[in-house]
């Protein structure tokens, strides 16, 4: 049944209200989709729209956010997956409980400080990007089983229907996969299990419009359906998994994938001009440093100063800078190391870094070192977020790391493998894939979670999720969940001006505001006057973001990506 009606893709509806368009037209980037009862936002309109079906069928945000996590797996397979892990924040309304569940990757049982060193000492990067050894155990399967279990109302084998028969049935090749496949078709060919299912049988390219069909997958996920997450941790595809990565030269075995376990953690939290912010605590580096950035920020008067002006982007790349310095020394996995949470979002810190910002002039990078906050305490990925009629609120970020992770698929799973082990510090003061340097906190241990950028959150208004937000785009996931949530707070846009407004990004090292084509070029003159390097580069992030207002739910997915759906009912 949930099958059959998630599969119904364009289900009827009138719109929400009598002077807007329809919740399924085409998204103008300035104007919001808006619903009555409940939404999604996914970078995917097929996993919105089985999102969207277990709403009406009664199901809750978190039995639609389970849904569109399997969901994504089959239609959106370069970030979307079963093969990774990451981050779930959940809003329960009647208990008035906020929930952090943590199903990160964690490096297998064999993994040690050096492994993707060579003999004279040196960071390898393709053993922590492309081979068997770049494989961290996958956790999304466990973190999805943790969250329906507990908080969700629906039976595993209800929420996966959608996903088995997209897999089973076949998906349309769209415009966004054809060009990801065919961008990617040199890394992905080198493995043949991957080559055999997504490209042609005589080597071609799938065009937009030919019909995918992953077997391999439906049936993995049939065994998670039956079995629950031991049809993925135990048994044949655990089996086929490790063998997978073993001859890919990794050391992942069985026994690590039946050990791994999804945790629940405590959200941290921050006040923002009169909001609440709630969002993933460590291993996550996202919520400490939005909170820590935004107590900075909170000093200054950054609505008078503008959006996109000179003065704002200056701010935040002092903030950015110095909460970035703080990431490369003090964020790890907590389980394994003291991360000083409460030093890093006290307002009393925040205070203390702002002496050293000079407000017309850059600081150089080279002169900043992580601070001294106290007291200690015991680019390919993808954002979804979902509310419900009843004011349940789901942000959840996961991802593969690169894109399509290492390339691997693990033969007859259907599977695309992570390469999340890129995320420890092969080295400390060695930069990963997105140049983040890290230290010791974040140093390679067998059964330790690499620190992460992913930063779900909800902002709350006066007790009650006000913006569910989050986006993909590794190191740069901070600086853009940021700036959606000071969009909406310091400049009054409404959600899809915040997310089609232009973006920056500063991350200490390499000393530079990255900024998007639309930036000004008078706005660009003025900081690099003040001292600042400004590189023009391509669009930042992909956010998926819904606001709660009293009019109805208003809802916006990134135009910065092909595919993406926001819909409600």
């Amino acid at each position: 049944m949930a099958a059959l009606v998630a599969l119904s893709l364009f289900i009827g509806a009138s719109p929400a209200r009598a002077n807007q368009p329809s919740i399924y037209s085409h998204m103008d980037i300035t104007h919001p989709v808006w619903a009555e009862h409940g939404m999604v936002a996914s970078q995917e309109r097929l996993a919105s729209e089985v999102g969207v079906a277990i709403l009406r069928q009664g199901g809750n945000a978190v039995d639609a956010a389970v849904a569109v996590g399997f969901a994504l797996a089959v239609t959106l397979p370069r970030a979307g997956n079963l093969g990774g892990g990451g981050f779930m924040v959940v809003h329960l309304a009647e208990s008035d409980k906020d929930i952090a569940i943590d199903y990160r990757e964690m490096a297998p049982g064999l993994a040690h400080r050096d492994m993707f060193l060579n003999e004279e000492g040196d960071a390898v990067s393709d053993l922590s990007r492309f081979h068997g050894l770049a494989v961290g155990v996958p956790g999304t399967v466990r973190g999805l089983e943790l969250a329906l279990s507990k908080y969700g109302t629906m039976s595993l084998k209800q929420v996966m229907a959608p996903a088995i028969a997209l897999a089973q049935k076949g998906i349309k090749v769209t415009p966004d996969l054809a060009n990801s496949l065919e961008g990617l078709q040199k890394r992905l060919g080198r493995w043949p299990s991957t080559q055999k299912v997504f490209y042609k049988a005589d080597g071609g390219l799938y065009a937009p419009g030919d019909l995918l069909v992953q077997q391999d997958l439906a049936d993995s996920l049939k065994r998670i359906a039956d079995n629950g997450s031991d049809g993925f941790y135990k048994g044949e595809t655990a089996r086929l998994i490790a063998k997978a990565v073993q001859q890919a030269g990794g050391v992942m075995s069985e026994a690590d994938l039946a050990n791994y376990r999804a945790v629940e953690r405590q959200p941290v939290r921050g006040e923002y001009r009169g909001y609440e912010v709630i969002s993933m605590p460590p291993p996550s580096s996202g919520g400490v440093h939005i909170i820590q950035m935004l107590n900075m920020l909170a000093h200054q008067p950054i609505g008078e100063m503008g959006a996109g002006s000179a003065q704002s982007i200056h701010w935040m790349a002092e903030t950015m800078r110095r909460a970035y310095a703080d990431r490369s020394e003090y964020l790890g996995d907590p389980d394994f190391t003291k991360v000083p949470v409460a030093g890093l979002t006290d307002p009393a810190y925040a205070a203390q870094l702002l002496k050293g910002i000079d407000p017309k002039k850059a600081t150089p990078s080279s002169e900043i070192k992580p601070g001294n906050p106290i007291p200690y305490e015991s680019d390919q990925t993808t954002h979804y977020s979902v509310v419900d009629k009843w004011g349940n609120a789901v942000s959840n970020t996961y991802t593969l790391n690169f894109s399509y992770g290492s390339g691997l698929v693990a033969a007859g799973t259907g599977i695309l493998l992570n390469n999340e082990m890129d995320d420890f510090s092969a080295k400390p003061g060695s930069p990963n894939g997105y140049g983040l340097i890290g230290g010791e906190a974040n140093e390679v241990q067998p059964g330790k979670r690499p620190l992460s950028s992913m930063s779900p959150t909800i902002v709350m208004k006066e007790g009650k999720p006000f913006l569910v937000t989050g986006s993909p785009g590794g190191s740069r996931i901070i600086s853009t969940t940021l700036q959606v949530i000071m969009n909406v707070v310091d400049h009054g846009m409404n959600v899809a001006e915040a997310t089609a407004a232009s973006r920056v990004h500063h991350q200490w090292y390499p000393d530079e505001i990255r900024a998007e084509k639309s930036i000004n070029p008078d706005t660009k003159r003025i900081l690099e006057s003040m001292g600042h390097k400004v590189k023009v580069k391509s669009s930042m992030g992909s956010t998926q973001s819904i606001m709660v207002t009293d009019e109805g739910l208003m809802g916006a997915s990134d135009p910065r990506r092909m595919g993406a759906a926001t819909l409600g009912y």
